[in-house]
């Protein structure tokens, strides 16, 4: 259980960087939110797998490239969301 949970927080930590390097422009997140945007995206990662691929549908984690997808996803909505609050003030 230890070693799925530091996994999980490895693969959130690079997959979190790297989406913060292929989206353009800059992300206020800190390496906490950087791994959380990195552990959703693995999730949204194996559930788009699982949707693409004719699996059951399941929330269930993915390899890297998947979670690096997912987590793209996930900061692009975070740049919506967070970007509409912004302009409301």
């Amino acid at each position: 259980m230890l070693g799925f949970i530091l996994g999980l927080l490895i693969v959130g930590l690079i997959a979190g960087a790297v989406a913060r390097l292929l989206v353009p422009g800059r992300q206020n997140l800190s390496i906490p939110a950087t791994i959380v945007v990195g552990i959703i995206g693995s999730f949204v990662g194996g559930l788009l797998g699982s949707l693409l691929f004719d699996a059951e549908a399941s929330l269930q984690t993915s390899g890297i490239i998947g979670s690096i997808i997912g987590a793209i996803i996930v900061l692009l909505i975070w740049i919506k969301v967070s970007g509409s609050q912004k302009s409301k003030h």
